[in-house]
């Protein structure tokens, strides 16, 4: 059984700052490029962050300078550190695979709300 579990969200004003983590399983972070995704209501999910196993990242355009994806390899744990946080990061952030398939799990997610 897949695990993804995500931790780390919460309520903050614009400006600041929250380190969001997730646990996955060795069967998910093994072999594979591992990212952020989040959701708002009403809006698709969407590429936040991606980092391959070997640690090469890239972001998507409206994170860039912001937010910083990491991952521990050995702990099957990814991280995201989010800085100068807008209101439009306000969503429920995902972790996952880089390329997830149709019908693939996912976790709960944690909320970030960011305040203006």
């Amino acid at each position: 059984q897949v695990q993804l579990v995500e931790s780390g969200g919460g309520l903050v004003q614009a400006g600041g700052s929250l380190r969001l983590s997730c646990a996955a399983s060795e069967s998910i972070f093994k072999f594979s490029d591992m990212a952020w995704y989040r959701q708002a209501p009403g809006k698709q999910r969407e590429l936040v962050a991606f980092s391959t196993r070997g640690g090469l990242t890239n972001y998507a355009d409206s994170v860039k300078g912001r937010f910083t994806i990491s991952r521990d390899n050995a702990k099957n744990t990814l991280y995201l550190q989010m800085n100068s946080l807008k209101p439009e990061d306000t969503a429920v952030y995902y972790c996952n695979q880089r390329f997830v398939w149709a019908g693939a799990p996912w976790g709960q997610g944690t909320q970030v709300t960011v305040s203006s």
